[in-house]
């Protein structure tokens, strides 16, 4: 009878733990609130930006539009892939159920909602992948939620991208040392041959 029992509320958790998940891989990117958040995006150059070094001047603040005020508790603010740097590549796929969704994996920061006008100064990370990206700021409720969302570019995500050159792993010192050993090398080749010439002259002249 224990044993029954056991089983029973083994199962009864089972079906309430699939439950609750099931609910939350059911919440949809469609489902939320596009445009409550007005973001941008600055880069602290034009042209492409080095990981690891270059920056990017980030705001966010709530739009006029925005209906699910009430309901924000926290923003999260992450670096998104463009849809060219997405092509053939399924690791960064966008899907609309946002459990699966691979199109933001880069973290920015995290805080406490405010309404007034947010701003963060963010050094691209050193791991950072070569791509296309964008900027996207999600509304997160009590319950850890998605409820709305804006980003830096427009609903097609064409606009106001910019590009990161990953690093490569080499360095300037490197490629200096590298150059100045490559001429060294020239340059002990010819004192070798013209001093074989020097001595090949002097046998002959013996």
């Amino acid at each position: 009878m224990a044993i029954h029992k056991i089983f029973f509320a083994s199962l009864l958790i089972c079906l309430l733990f699939q439950i609750s998940h099931g609910a939350t891989k059911e919440r949809l990117f469609s489902d939320l609130e596009k445009g409550a958040l007005e973001v941008t995006a600055t880069p602290s150059r034009e042209g492409v930006l080095d990981a690891g070094i270059d920056k990017l001047s980030i705001t966010w603040k709530l739009s006029s539009t925005a209906t699910k005020e009430a309901e924000f508790t926290t923003i999260k603010v992450k670096l998104c892939y463009a849809p060219v740097s997405q092509v053939d590549r399924p690791w960064r796929k966008t899907e609309n159920e946002l459990f699966k969704d691979k199109s933001c994996p880069h973290k920015i920061i995290t805080r406490p909602y405010d309404k007034s006008p947010q701003s963060f100064e963010y050094t691209l990370e050193r791991d950072i992948p070569t791509g296309t990206y964008f900027v996207r700021a999600y509304a997160v409720d009590a319950k850890g939620h998605e409820v709305a969302f804006g980003q830096s570019t427009d609903e097609a995500k064409s606009t106001k991208l910019f590009s990161v050159q990953a690093i490569s792993g080499r360095h300037k010192s490197l490629d200096i040392a590298s150059v100045c050993f490559s001429v060294f090398s020239v340059l002990a080749l010819l004192v070798f041959f013209v001093n074989e010439k020097r001595k090949a002259k002097i046998e002959q002249s013996k």
